[in-house]
């Protein structure tokens, strides 16, 4: 199964249930591609021989890769690091994000500032642009365990929205504006 995305309705309910739009507006992976989010479906169970993995680290230069279990059970603090995950942020770096196990939500903003919900389940591999504005959160199940991967020793620094004047934000915001030809509004 491809991954599922789609355009997020404005309800404060539970960070963690779907909140698909009603009717439901699916985001197709070009939509994301052209936001600059990049996807593989890969074999969880086969991660540390998958010679796609391989490549995809070898062309990208991702050195460095740790594993994370998301879970009340295993993260001392779980409800606070979930509150912290699932503030909109930026960072200077790209996201890369690869779910073995359990589930969970990527949340990322278009280039008209709406939230689309990115539903990671495993066997998804995610790479999320620098500056693009995005948050994280489980969903019902409450787990998930997720390989991490990094060019060079892992930085993981969020920068809270507002960011617009951060240069890896202009740039982002550059790139967007030459794909899509028109001027991006700066939220």
């Amino acid at each position: 199964m491809a991954l599922e995305a789609w355009f997020m309705d404005d309800s404060n309910e539970d960070q963690r249930l779907p909140h698909h739009r009603n009717p439901k507006e699916l985001v197709p992976l070009d939509y994301l591609a052209e936001l600059g989010v990049l996807y593989w479906k890969l074999n969880p169970e086969n991660y540390e021989n998958d010679s796609e993995l391989i490549k995809i680290r070898e062309d990208r230069g991702y050195d460095y890769m740790d594993l994370l279990d998301l879970c009340p059970e295993k993260v001392s603090n779980y409800e606070e690091k979930l509150k912290n995950f699932f503030t909109e942020h930026i960072h200077k770096d790209e996201e890369i994000r690869y779910c073995l196990a359990g589930s969970g939500y990527f949340d990322v903003r278009d280039k008209d500032d709406r939230w689309i919900r990115i539903w990671m389940q495993p066997g998804d591999l995610i790479v999320l642009p620098a500056g693009i504005y995005h948050r994280f959160t489980l969903d019902t199940s409450n787990y998930i365990k997720l390989m991490r991967l990094f060019v060079g020793e892992p930085v993981w620094t969020p920068y809270n929205r507002p960011q617009e004047e951060h240069p890896v934000r202009q740039k982002y915001i550059h790139g967007l504006t030459y794909k899509f030809g028109e001027t991006v509004k700066a939220h």
